[in-house]
């Protein structure tokens, strides 16, 4: 629980700053001056699509808060029997970095009027991706070849859930993905891109994050974190 509480603060952070932004207690009828020279109050300062890519983060982290909680609680039980950590993860978390990198780059190069930066991103950030759900794949072939199966030992069931929801989340990126980068092909305008661009951009680095976390769950890292919320959640 003490990890689902946590997130849950995070998540109230994140959105009480994202109101504070948006003037919800402004009185516009006792403001002077033109509507576009007060923060917050264009027609598209927010677009409905970057609204429902927050909600859909939040479901998401609190499906992952969900997972990190219920594994820190079921490894504590006698039948559990930690599994190795591949070393392939560790070059696979190398290359979703990659790939995040190269989302930002092209999400400035939108900013910057650079077409060819905004196709050399996607397309690294698209390779970068697919390396990694390979990485993953072959990772899991290791473990099988080992002996790691997912019925063997609730460590094992755990490890494959967990790789495989985050896995499952990143190929659904690859198509929002692959769509900005066919209007790149079609020959959109940048004020188009730029949007689509960023959106993609902000769900990659989630999904860094998420992996990140899960990383440390997995290879025992964040034990000690975990137990420092238990002691000041207890």
């Amino acid at each position: 629980m003490s990890a689902i509480i946590l997130f849950m603060a995070v998540i109230a952070v994140i959105a009480g700053w994202w109101l504070s932004q948006q003037r919800l207690m402004a009185k516009p009828w006792l403001e002077e001056g033109g509507i576009g020279d007060f923060p917050g109050t264009g027609a598209m300062t927010w677009p409905a699509a970057k609204i429902g890519l927050g909600v859909f983060l939040a479901v998401a982290g609190s499906l992952f808060a969900l997972f990190t909680s219920a594994y820190s609680m079921r490894m504590n039980m006698v039948d559990w029997r930690a599994m190795p950590v591949p070393a392939l993860l560790w070059f696979n978390t190398g290359v979703l970095v990659l790939s995040s990198v190269a989302l930002q780059w092209a999400y400035v190069a939108t900013r910057r009027d650079n077409m060819n930066g905004v196709i050399v991103g996607l397309c690294a950030g698209g390779a970068s991706a697919v390396t990694f759900l390979v990485g993953q794949l072959l990772a899991w072939q290791q473990l099988r070849a080992a002996g790691y199966f997912v019925a063997s030992n609730p460590a094992n069931s755990f490890f494959y859930m967990i790789t495989a929801a985050h896995g499952l989340h990143l190929m659904g990126g690859l198509v929002a993905l692959g769509r900005t980068t066919a209007k790149v092909w079609r020959g959109a305008e940048m004020a188009q891109l730029r949007l689509s661009v960023e959106l993609c951009t902000i769900y990659w680095h989630f999904l860094l994050l998420v992996w990140l976390v899960l990383l440390g769950l997995l290879t025992g890292w964040t034990d000690d974190f975990v137990d420092i919320c238990r002691r000041l959640l207890s």
